[in-house]
């Protein structure tokens, strides 16, 4: 895989492309870190200062809080910064794996699940997203942090940073623990109420066999089952909820109290590591109740690189599919020779996988000529269509566009080439307009209309509030006028060829003859390949095709 087509290299990219963000987002973790650290001492000064009677100067106050301003300004443009760097790169993948999608061959998208594929975009783009909102940035802050309130503990009283340093393991530990139960009970708690949600409906569906059978007893005691299995998970998440909070808070009383005890001991050993001032007491107990904030953090931090790390694997399978191979496109001729075919298959093989679909198909179709391509569910007439399409390469064989290889046909021509009528039609984002267009600027309006006259459509598509600019909605059209509408979007860019796949097999009698009329008016003048099970829709010469053996 190429060092660009990894999540590293887009991740480092957005980080040089938005210098300044990236600068701002380091300069606020230091900042935050930095000035959090300062409060706690001036607190102690100005602690000392009293209890010895002396006065303490407004400047030393107004230093306090102004520094304690500061720090939460800085930890505010940190977590802003993170998420609109998340977002950055949250775009930046998503458009990488556009771009890898788009130059996949239809073969090799053919083999990846479509959830899977979605998933990708979505759910592992956002895993990585969160690798920098609450993933390792933070983690890094709040590591930081950590080490910093010890280091300055240390000189404060270094018998609390020896506590502290034994006490953060184990803090560490059951921070880690509690985590992993509750995620592990959300999880179940999830599973169990998918299954209640899925349990109603199903139960609907089924409804007269449940009578038949006598199995309401049976349905109502599954539908307990999930319940309680809800329940139960809920009681694990709140249990461990519930006491986190009460143990952190003790254990922070329990230090804060040792702590304290220790430094009024009067043994002179003890006084040692743990004699302190009154204001250095405030000032540690501050950094204690600090240090126990990013611990608790930490936790949820490695979750979320754990999951974005997971993610990251994900993506750069995607991003390892190997591309076909670029090929010089070739120019169709501006007149086909005379007797040369205009479309042609020369013993054609092609399968999916370890299963073979087409073998040794031979076809010749002459310009405008109207041929019907029939065979049983399965033989291969589709696949036949995308081999004309290019989409896929014959395994053996050559499949011939006016002399062409198919798959090596140049993308401008291949709009003016095919015109494609799938059985079912299918909406882009935009206007009828766009329906029709597919946003080629090439095509005019004059041409929509032309296609849309031809489609038997115009009338229907004037008549809308907004004409061609009506936005397109589902209930917009009924299911004969959206086939109409595919029509019209074959016919837009004036193809020399029609490929027509079971066109009217979802159609009443009345909506099939008016798709069939329209057809007859696009189809004049055009080379027509269609596919039909039903004898009364198949046109022209009849071209068998039989499944491979």
């Amino acid at each position: 895989m190429k060092n660009k087509d990894r999540v590293s290299s887009v991740i480092w990219q957005t980080v040089r492309r938005k210098k300044v963000l990236s600068l701002g987002i380091v300069c606020a973790v230091a900042g935050a870190i930095a000035f959090s650290l300062f409060p706690p001492l001036i607190l102690g000064k100005i602690i000392d200062s009293l209890t010895a009677g002396q006065s303490v100067s407004i400047g030393m106050a107004g230093l306090y809080f102004a520094l304690l301003a500061l720090a939460g300004l800085l930890e505010s443009l940190r977590e802003g910064g993170l998420t609109l760097f998340g977002q950055k790169i949250t775009h930046a993948l998503r458009s990488r794996l556009m771009g890898k999608m788009v130059r996949l061959s239809a073969d090799t998208l053919s083999h990846i699940e479509p959830g899977a594929l979605v998933s990708r975009f979505v759910g592992d783009v956002d895993a990585v997203e969160n690798l920098f909102t609450s993933g390792i940035v933070s983690m890094f802050a709040d590591a930081c942090k950590i080490i910093s309130i010890l280091a300055v503990v240390w000189f404060q009283n270094r018998g609390l940073a020896l506590i502290l340093v034994l006490l953060l393991p184990f803090l560490f530990w059951f921070t880690r623990h509690v985590q992993k139960n509750m995620l592990a009970a959300q999880l179940d708690n999830r599973r169990a109420v998918s299954r209640a949600a899925g349990h109603v409906p199903e139960s609907l569906h089924n409804i007269r066999t449940i009578h038949t059978l006598g199995k309401e007893a049976y349905m109502e005691q599954r539908y307990d089952d999930y319940i309680e299995d809800s329940y139960r998970a809920m009681e694990k998440t709140n249990f461990y909820d519930a006491i986190y909070s009460p143990v952190i808070l003790i254990l922070n009383a329990v230090v804060v109290a040792a702590v304290m005890l220790l430094s009024v001991s009067g043994n002179a050993r003890v006084l040692t590591l743990f004699g302190m001032s009154a204001g250095t007491a405030v000032a540690v107990i501050n950094y204690i109740s600090q240090i126990f904030t990013p611990v608790e953090s930490l936790g949820m931090e490695i979750q979320a690189i754990q999951s974005a790390v997971a993610g990251v694997r994900r993506i750069n399978e995607f991003l390892s599919q190997s591309e076909p191979a670029p090929r010089k496109p070739v120019s169709l001729p501006a007149s086909l020779p005379a007797g040369q075919p205009q479309v042609e298959l020369r013993n054609v093989a092609f399968g999916y996988d370890d299963h073979t679909v087409l073998q040794s198909i031979c076809l010749q179709v002459q310009a405008g000529e109207q041929v019907t391509l029939a065979g049983r569910t399965g033989a291969g007439k589709s696949t036949v269509f995308k081999l004309l399409l290019g989409l896929y390469a014959p395994q053996s064989g050559s499949v011939l566009i006016e002399g062409v290889p198919a798959a090596d046909i140049a993308d401008q021509d291949r709009r003016a080439l095919f015109g494609y009528v799938e059985q079912r039609f299918h909406q882009v984002p935009g206007t009828v307009r766009d329906q029709i267009t597919l946003y080629d600027p090439a095509i005019s309006d004059q041409a929509v209309r032309t296609a849309a006259k031809l489609a038997g459509l115009s009338d229907t598509i004037e008549s809308l509030p907004q004409g061609y600019d009506t936005p397109c909605t589902p209930e917009l059209f009924s299911q004969g006028q959206w086939q109409l509408l595919s029509i019209a979007r074959a016919a837009a860019a004036n193809p020399r060829i029609l490929l027509l796949d079971e066109i009217t097999a979802n159609l009443d009698a009345e909506t099939e003859n008016a798709v069939l009329q329209a057809l007859r008016r696009v189809s004049a003048d055009r080379t027509v390949i269609s596919i039909s099970h039903r004898t009364g829709a198949q046109t022209g010469r009849v071209i068998p095709i039989e499944p491979a053996h």
